[in-house]
């Protein structure tokens, strides 16, 4: 689905998002095709259930955005560290 019929189907709501089709250019992540997995009101819910299903599937390409949003580019960030695992 494009981002388009998402803020259609979806106005004003925040949304959690898996990207279907996505490519990266110049450390911007363009979402071509989404699945809109829920939508939520409120956005603490919307963060709580992407990190619901990112601890059960953490390889899924997953994001919140809220409808109000023109487009859905997302700066890719690299991070070059260690990680603590609660």
């Amino acid at each position: 689905m494009k981002w388009a019929e998402i803020t259609e189907l979806h106005p004003c709501r925040f949304v959690l998002v898996e990207a279907i089709k996505a490519y990266s250019n110049n450390q911007i992540r363009q979402l071509e095709d989404m699945a809109v997995i829920q939508n939520y009101d409120n956005p603490q819910e919307a963060w709580d259930g992407y990190k619901h299903l990112h601890k059960l599937h953490p390889t899924r390409e997953l994001y919140v955005f809220h409808t109000s949003r023109n487009d859905v580019e997302v700066v890719e960030e690299f991070f070059s560290g260690v990680r603590q695992r609660a």
